[in-house]
């Protein structure tokens, strides 16, 4: 019988409905289902993941369950787990730990679960499993033969332990795949951010003014939707290169000090820490709203800000107010939480149907190669992103050109 700790078993029927929904949209995971059970290439792999515990990430454990493997399962934030997806996935037989609103403490137990069957690959999302392995529960790392990285956030830290010589073992970065950063980063997190900012405050985007923090391939998404609602764009940024590219497109770009007092709406999703401060908030207009479109609930200065505020009221489901020493009050999403996905459903099934197909195939790779992977982070092979991305162009119904045996010899000779 499988483990599980969940919050309440019952939940599970409604639980299912919203995996069959994206079941039906995720044809992805829908042609690797039907191979693996044929196949069970994950038969006898102990296999420990953290994503966001939701109707995809359940549709990608149930796809790796008909693999053949043994499956633990836990989310990757305290306040993005749905408890009737969890109560579903145990419902089907996978061992999960996981429940909305658990403590740090609680979260950190499940973690600790999660990895209790000592795991040969694990799939994380933001580096928490990889943080014990590496930290508080070592004994449970001699098994382990790789595993993927899903996030931004989660990569920065693997190199953090690569460059410092530390991480025990190869992790493949999937969140670099072109299949999942150039589509999830930008397409996902541009629609996914401005649907939890508009259903959590019920206010119209056009018109506003929008800072966006970074200019990566999360906050491009987050821009370039901004800007579709009719809103205007300013950029903040540190590196020149990317500050010229939001000029390029269109934006803005000024430091954050010149941009606090101009904002309406302020989104941040860079990876690093306390981009938006206390002392930018006293500069802001009373009523701007905050959220935090990176992993970890630091970008915005959530601990500063519960120090500086006078007092604090839930202006709305998801939405708290905290009313500042010079009058104004802003309000703030999620809890400065990852705002998409702990206030709202996260990304889209279609763009998650291309980053989970990234991270089945990549466990299926440090199954077949681990062997001969050096320790340390480890790029998607370009076969991989060759495969996913012509089977979501067959999937649409999508042909292109194949170069002929001239056009093949053309492109490579030096002799023109």
């Amino acid at each position: 019988m499988k483990e599980y700790d969940v919050r309440d078993i019952s939940l599970a029927p409604m639980g299912h409905e919203k995996i069959e929904w994206v079941r039906h949209n995720m044809p992805l995971l829908n042609g690797l289902e039907k191979e693996f059970r044929e196949t069970k290439p994950f038969a006898g792999v102990k296999i420990s993941l953290s994503i966001h515990m939701e109707a995809k990430t359940a549709y990608l454990c149930l796809v790796l369950a008909a693999g053949g493997a043994e499956l633990r399962a836990t989310g990757s934030n305290v306040l993005s787990t749905q408890d009737d997806v969890a109560a579903a996935l145990a419902d089907s037989g996978v061992s999960v730990f996981a429940y909305h609103g658990a403590t740090e403490e609680e979260y950190e137990k499940h973690i600790e679960m999660c990895l209790g069957h000592k795991p040969n690959i694990v799939i994380d999302d933001g580096g928490d499993l990889v943080g014990m392995l590496h930290g508080k529960r070592t004994d449970l790392a001699s098994d382990v033969w790789g595993g993927c990285e899903e996030t931004t956030t989660g990569i920065i830290r693997l190199k953090a332990m690569e460059s410092e010589g530390v991480l025990k073992f190869p992790m493949v970065a999937v969140n670099d795949a072109n299949c999942k950063h150039l589509f999830d980063n930008r397409y996902g997190t541009g629609q996914s951010v401005w649907d939890s900012i508009m259903r959590n405050t019920n206010l119209i985007i056009a018109s506003k003014t929008v800072v966006v923090v970074g200019y990566g391939w999360c906050s491009r998404g987050i821009a370039m939707r901004a800007d579709a609602l009719g809103a205007r764009v300013i950029i903040t940024e540190i590196d020149p290169v990317k500050a010229i590219e939001a000029r390029m497109d269109g934006y803005d770009v000024m430091p954050m000090k010149d941009a606090a007092p101009k904002g309406d709406i302020f989104v941040s999703a860079t990876g690093c820490c306390k981009t938006i401060t206390t002392e930018h908030m006293l500069t802001m207009k009373d009523g701007a709203i905050l959220a935090n479109a990176g992993h970890f609930n630091c970008e915005v200065d959530m601990e500063g800000l519960e120090k500086e505020a006078v007092s604090k009221k839930e202006s709305r489901a998801n939405v708290m107010g905290y009313k500042l020493k010079n009058g104004k009050t802003v309000h703030v999403i999620g809890e400065g939480r990852l705002v998409n996905i702990a206030a709202a459903d996260g990304h889209p099934a279609e763009i998650m149907d291309l980053s989970f197909a990234v991270q089945a195939l990549s466990a299926m790779y440090i199954k077949e190669h681990h062997k001969e992977l050096p320790l340390g982070v480890v790029d998607v092979s370009a076969e991989i992103d060759d495969k996913i991305a012509r089977r979501k162009l067959a999937a649409w119904g999508t042909e292109i050109d194949t170069l002929t045996e001239e056009q093949e010899k053309y492109l490579h000779s030096w002799q023109l």
